[in-house]
């Protein structure tokens, strides 16, 4: 580990400030939106622009990457995004913030495809896995201490806002001026949405519920603090404990992936992440309550998704498994964009009010638990002996990101080819 950090510190420090910059951004707009009078249907619609524009971007960004190269793509997309986050209290308006919210979303997702092919090619097939773990824990960290700031200034006024722009462009300096060649630059082959479907049913109809699930926390989660009149600092609270949950919880989660059938475990973590919904809109007048749902939702969430990919690849050979992950990426953002739309109309019912937040969450992963329940019963389990290994990656992570993670696995699973076969 202490290899991979001094190494690919700078890549890793720009990457968190990224992380930090991107968190910050979101929780704040979902604060201001219910100081300028925003409907919760109009921050729904504001918060959904980010996926589609991170859905778009990971599409287009390989391409422009092939044309001019990292270096010009990180810089350009990086400067629109600063600038985004200094037009947002100038154009408190929620057209503008939708469109501004798409552009952040498209850079974003081109900043990440850039730095991350950056991390991989600084990595070796020594510590490529150790080299992903660490990545993931700087995004979570990263996520968690934005919700810190928040505090820093006042959310009605212009200096959360500057500073959001001016870590974002701090971001930037450790990145490029780093000393790592840029990186030849190829995705994998793509796999037709329907083969993967016939191949992992629940990896496919999984993915989809589970972008709703995430997209929800993601660009909801404030506006639902706001909604239901907590204070800026529960609110701070409230949006990192998804995310500390995410993160103390994904590796135990990981641990019993490659022990069980992965099909019951899936089941499990998505009942218990239901129930915890289920609780968080029973129980939301109780804030310790609530942020223990947060925690638990949280940290069943982001394992799931690591955990459809890894049930996946048990049906695949290793030469299809980057295709297939990259499919399964696409179909977790359709279901992204949906999210925060049917949220935000669920939380604007006079029955449910803010606690429909809770409510869409507990029903799309309940039903993620059902599938797999009836998954269990059409075909024979994989031992658990004869299954990949799970790698940890982060629910927003980017084509690049996930395609590394199989790289992971893969080589985990010729290792223990070869130290079976060595016996």
């Amino acid at each position: 580990m202490l290899q991979v950090l001094s190494s690919a510190w700078a890549l890793l420090l720009g990457m968190g400030l990224l992380m930090v910059g991107n968190g910050l951004q979101g929780t704040l707009l979902g604060v201001r939106g219910a100081i300028e009078g925003f409907s919760t249907f109009q921050m729904s619609f504001v918060m959904s622009a980010y996926f589609i524009g991170f859905l778009g971007g990971s599409r287009m960004a390989p391409d422009l990457i092939r044309r001019v190269g990292h270096v010009r793509v990180f810089a350009a997309l990086a400067s629109f995004i600063s600038a985004v986050m200094i037009m947002y209290p100038a154009f408190a308006n929620p057209v503008a913030w939708f469109v501004g919210r798409m552009i952040i979303g498209f850079c974003f997702s081109g900043v990440y495809v850039t730095a991350e092919s950056w991390l991989n090619n600084a990595a070796d097939n020594r510590n490529r896995g150790k080299a992903l773990s660490l990545y993931m824990i700087v995004q979570m960290i990263g996520i968690v201490s934005a919700q810190g700031l928040l505090l820093v200034g006042d959310p009605s006024g212009y200096e959360t806002f500057v500073l959001a722009s001016v870590i974002i462009s701090v971001s930037f300096a450790p990145i490029l001026l780093s000393i790592s060649p840029t990186p030849a630059f190829d995705t994998a082959k793509r796999m037709s949405l329907r083969r993967i479907l016939e191949i992992s049913p629940l990896g496919c109809v999984g993915m989809f519920l589970l972008g709703g699930v995430f997209s929800a926390q993601f660009g909801m989660s404030a506006v639902y603090g706001a909604e239901a009149g907590m204070t800026l600092g529960q609110i701070s609270a409230f949006v990192a404990s998804f995310y500390i949950g995410a993160l103390v919880l994904q590796y135990p989660l990981g641990w019993l992936s490659d022990r069980a059938d992965r099909r019951i475990l899936i089941m499990a973590v998505a009942a218990l992440g239901g129930v915890a919904s289920l609780a968080g809109m029973m129980l939301n007048s109780q804030f310790q309550m609530l942020l223990a749902a947060a925690f638990v939702v949280g940290g069943m969430t982001n394992p799931l998704y690591s955990l459809l990919i890894a049930h996946t690849n048990d049906y695949l050979d290793h030469d299809d498994m980057a295709a297939a992950a990259g499919g399964l990426v696409f179909i977790n953002g359709l279901g992204a964009v949906s999210g925060p739309l049917l949220t935000g109309w669920l939380m604007g019912q006079g029955v449910f009010g803010p606690s429909g937040f809770f409510l869409f969450m507990a029903i799309l992963l309940l039903t993620l638990g059902a599938y797999a329940a009836y998954r269990a019963t059409q075909r024979p389990a994989i031992s658990s002996d004869d299954t990949g290994t799970m790698s940890p990656i982060y629910a927003a992570a980017s084509p690049v990101a996930t395609e590394w993670a199989q790289e992971v696995a893969i080589e985990a699973d010729l290792e223990d080819q070869d130290a079976t076969e060595t016996i």
